[in-house]
């Protein structure tokens, strides 16, 4: 099971753009910097937050707005509007041996398995908010620079 990087670049984007918004324009430059990722890619990822209306961008010198309250964007909100390929979390090898004892009964001993593990999956994730993350970061901030 492998989720891309796409959910935790959105995560990190709405972290950062909580975190510089209100000193300065959150564009695609500052957060593939802060991300260390290529702009396009960010730029990507935040029209699928923007369809599915996490975050509102303004072309020009508008920048990035977060539309709802951070405490109410689950990590689940996240993952279901990054995550292009979660129809389906586990991958099943396509041609199972029907001859064989093992092979011809794989389907049927774990698809039912997996289907309840990726709903498990999906259960946690939305217990987690991306306000939990940002109040994290600026915890480990403030004891940084309490710190220095």
């Amino acid at each position: 099971m492998q989720i891309s990087t796409k959910f935790t670049i959105a995560i990190h984007i709405l972290a950062a753009a909580d975190y510089f918004g209100a000193t300065q324009k959150v564009t695609s430059d500052l957060l593939s910097s802060s991300i260390g990722s290529n702009p396009v890619i960010i730029r990507n990822i935040m029209s699928d937050l923007s369809a599915a209306g996490i975050i509102e961008t303004k072309r020009g010198p508008g920048g990035i707005v977060i539309k709802r309250p951070l405490d109410q964007i689950s990590f689940y909100d996240v993952y279901e509007a990054v995550e292009k390929n979660k129809d389906h979390l586990f991958n099943f090898h396509e041609n199972p041996n029907p001859e064989c004892p093992v092979g011809r009964n794989i389907h049927t001993a774990l698809d039912g398995k997996l289907a309840e593990a990726q709903q498990d999956f999906e259960n946690d994730l939305k217990k987690y908010r991306v306000s939990d993350v940002v109040s994290d970061i600026k915890s480990e901030i403030e004891r940084q620079e309490s710190a220095s």
